[in-house]
């Protein structure tokens, strides 16, 4: 086996019959061949600088392992849970055997992002198939599917050509933003793989998406009402705003902006920094805000970014000025029409807005989003009523 390179046909050639073995050894089919994949995962990794003189064995006898610590990793996960809290504590994560490499090959460019997340998460968080499905919300056959792809799909790759850091980042916010649901919280799920990355990793973007992270994370115990409606930033009630996540996340970033080599989410992270530190939504520093937009435009031309801009602007600058800058935006912008209701109620247009208001709330592909626009197509429906 050439040391560059590992034998990809080869290794398909083997695993049924290790799948075999690790089934007659008592493992039920489904586990082992998630215990395969990882051990294919291992010999990707190690393989290529230290191939084994005998490959079959190499791999049941991984593959056993892994299906060992499987098994005993969804026992300590499930004691964790029940005794601790679901908010992630502050501070540096334990050591961990996960490496940078793992991460990287998780977030592989060849990987869509649905299937790195879900890698990610089985591979490198720990979490069971049947957890990351209740995640989901999908049948965990569905998810055992997509993560036996996703492996197949790296293990004929070269391991010479792993995602960068940039892409890993991508999925671990998108692990943050799935948010949570039935038993496993994905928001504090990225949050501590993101420490962990941390650990093994000295990048200031890196500490630029947990800062992000731990600023929005803050926000989580304000942003529904007791009747589980939206709550928009400016309406919270921020005496539920965490204080010590806050202080941590822009600790990080200050730390990160003082290197002076600025990315993406360290400009996100400056945003959400500005926001926390607003004693009210009337004292938020809005021209600072922007100037951080632009920022953050200059370094991704991101229509959202833009999307977002435009509402800091009509903050800052006055509604008209707002709307002129989403005069240059393409309507088709998720949120697009939700924000020009925004900037034409401020404008003093509650008809339009109501209208608006109303469209958005048709096309809103979440439900407290909808909700929340119908609720506000109807306040302003009954102020006009009323005069």
């Amino acid at each position: 086996m050439p040391a560059d390179a590992v034998d990809a046909d080869l290794i398909r050639s083997l695993v049924p019959g290790v799948i075999e073995v690790v089934v007659g050894r008592g493992a039920d089919f489904a586990r082992a061949e998630d215990a395969v994949q990882d051990a294919l995962i291992e010999a990707l990794r190690i393989w290529p600088d230290d191939p084994p003189r005998e490959p079959r064995g190499w791999l049941i006898t991984v593959a056993w392992r892994k299906f060992v610590d499987a098994t005993r990793a969804d026992s300590s996960r499930r004691l964790r849970e029940e005794r601790m809290e679901d908010e992630p504590a502050p501070g540096p994560v334990p050591s961990t055997d996960d490496t940078l490499a793992l991460y990287l090959l998780c977030a592989h460019p060849s990987l869509t992002p649905s299937s790195a997340v879900a890698l990610t998460l089985r591979a490198v968080g720990g979490l069971t198939t049947r957890q990351i499905a209740e995640a989901y919300l999908v049948p965990e056959a569905t998810m055992a599917q997509r993560i036996s792809r996703a492996k197949r799909t790296i293990a004929g790759v070269r391991f010479d050509a792993p995602g960068d850091v940039a892409t890993v980042l991508r999925v671990l916010y998108l692990v943050f933003n799935e948010g949570y649901s039935g038993d496993i919280d994905l928001a504090a799920e990225a949050i501590r793989l993101t420490r962990a990355l941390l650990a093994v990793i000295d990048h200031e973007e890196v500490a630029g998406v947990l800062a992000l992270m731990l600023l929005h994370h803050a926000r989580r115990a304000a942003r529904y009402g007791t009747d589980g409606s939206l709550v928009p930033l400016a309406t919270q009630d921020r005496s539920r705003w965490d204080t010590t996540l806050i202080a941590e996340g822009v600790s990080l970033l200050q730390d990160a902006l003082a290197r002076d080599r600025l990315g993406e989410y360290q400009a996100q992270a400056a945003i959400a920094a500005l926001h926390a530190d607003a004693p009210s939504a009337d004292e938020t520093d809005w021209v600072q805000i922007v100037e951080w937009y632009d920022e953050l435009i200059s370094l991704t031309d991101n229509p959202v970014a833009r999307l977002n801009r435009a509402v800091a602007v009509g903050e800052a600058d006055g509604a008209a000025a707002g709307l002129a800058a989403l005069a240059d935006l393409d309507p088709a912008l998720p949120r697009h029409t939700a924000v020009a209701a925004y900037l034409h109620e401020r404008a003093g247009d509650a008809a339009i807005a109501a209208e608006l208001y109303a469209r958005a709330a048709s096309a809103a592909s979440n439900l407290l989003e909808r909700d929340h626009l119908i609720r506000q197509a109807a306040r302003l429906n009954a102020a006009a009523r009323e005069r």
